[in-house]
């Protein structure tokens, strides 16, 4: 499973013109699912997420994660992200999850999200999405289960 994380000071994602989903300060994460991701690289993925340190401490370095500073978590579903892009002009999608099974484990990962933390909120799986953002930083990392 990967999340593309964003620490951001805004973001809201948009579905048919309207706001499904906004934070103020806290991180912006895109999510690709894999065909051999499960349900324990989920809960790892989420994990990481809430701990991950990269909110600064009094002397500015990063040393507080999501959690530390109760900041918002804007999960948004990306099919693209696990692409194949080795080579070629042309993404491959082969080693994405198929439809059904990326369904399923985003939405575990966000029930998780919601019995972890709060504030989160979510982009709509399928949907032609509209997503903004404020990176602070800029300050984005790859992380992978």
């Amino acid at each position: 499973m990967i999340g593309l994380l964003q620490r951001v000071s805004e973001a809201a994602v948009r579905v048919d013109g309207g706001i499904i989903g906004e934070i103020g300060p806290g991180l912006l994460v895109l999510i690709g699912v894999q065909k051999d991701d499960n349900e324990q690289r989920a809960d790892r993925l989420m994990q990481r997420l809430l701990g991950y340190r990269v909110f600064p401490d009094g002397a500015g370095r990063m040393n507080r994660s999501l959690q530390d500073i109760g900041g918002g978590l804007l999960l948004v579903p990306q099919f693209t992200l696990p692409a194949d892009t080795h080579k070629g002009t042309r993404p491959g999608f082969s080693t994405a999850a198929p439809p059904e099974q990326g369904r399923c484990l985003f939405h575990y990962l966000l029930e998780q999200a919601v019995i972890r933390h709060a504030p989160v909120a979510a982009g709509r799986f399928g949907a032609d999405m509209q997503v903004s953002l404020v990176n602070d930083g800029p300050v984005t990392f790859w992380l992978e289960t």
